[in-house]
């Protein structure tokens, strides 16, 4: 395993130390980025980008870690149970480094065929998200379901306990927390951002240039030299469309 474990009880911080080391070190890392359909990233982002991809950029195009693999397992329309019931196909068999998981816009939803489920049966199971991660020796990375419009997307209104319950998990197992709820509200001043959204509950090309912004910043990955460009890029897709609202 490249990521050098720990023979202490692993948290947010020594997850971010050991990142950051490997980061420098030339043995390649297995990146696992996976959830629901704001991950799997088609056709919302009507031929842009979508954030894992993103990332795909940074680590092995500006970082130059070219045998890095970074691999997107995430389904469209996956609660997070659906993702535990796959485990080694979408995460374990590829032995990873590193594993982000956004999932929960489904899992929030009362509406459609599916059981609704409470924040609490959400939570036990990231919980389990989380042991089966560190039980791969790997760093598990929690991210928020970004903010939606709930007006517009009525089923879906209890995405703001979802999202709470990510960061209780994320805060109860020290795990490292990328807060992609509150970055949203935070770019919509509080509303729902919309020149970032391609429909109410999924972002759009510009939406996904802000969820990589933001992972990127948690996990320390920032480029420098002459390769570095994707970081600006990001920064000036999501203000145009800002402004562009």
């Amino acid at each position: 395993m490249p990521i050098a474990a720990s023979a202490s009880p692993a948290t947010a911080d020594s997850d971010r130390r050991r990142l950051a080391a490997a980061l420098t070190d030339p043995a390649p890392l297995n990146w696992i980025i996976t959830g629901d359909s704001i991950t799997h990233g088609l056709v919302h982002t009507q031929g842009g980008r979508s954030y894992p991809e993103h990332l795909h950029e940074l680590i092995r195009g500006e970082l130059e870690r070219v045998r890095d693999i970074v691999l997107n397992t995430a389904i469209s329309g996956n609660r997070i149970v659906d993702l535990l019931d796959d485990w080694d196909r979408r995460v374990a068999s590829w032995r990873p480094d590193v594993v982000t998981l956004m999932i929960g816009t489904n899992d929030a939803s009362d509406g459609g065929p599916r059981p609704v489920i409470s924040a609490d049966d959400y939570a036990a199971s990231l919980r389990d998200f989380v042991t089966r991660v560190r039980g791969l020796g790997a760093i598990p990375v929690l991210q928020t379901p970004p903010a939606i419009d709930v007006r517009n997307a009525p089923e879906r209104g209890r995405i703001g306990e979802f999202a709470a319950a990510v960061r209780r998990v994320a805060a109860d197992e020290d795990v490292i927390l990328v807060d992609q709820h509150a970055r949203f509200a935070e770019l919509g001043d509080g509303g729902v951002p919309w020149g970032l959204m391609n429909d109410p509950f999924h972002p759009g090309a510009a939406g996904h240039a802000a969820l990589a912004q933001e992972l990127a910043r948690v996990l320390g990955i920032r480029p420098e030299g002459p390769r570095a460009r994707t970081l600006a890029l990001l920064e000036g897709i999501v203000g145009t469309a800002r402004m562009n609202t």
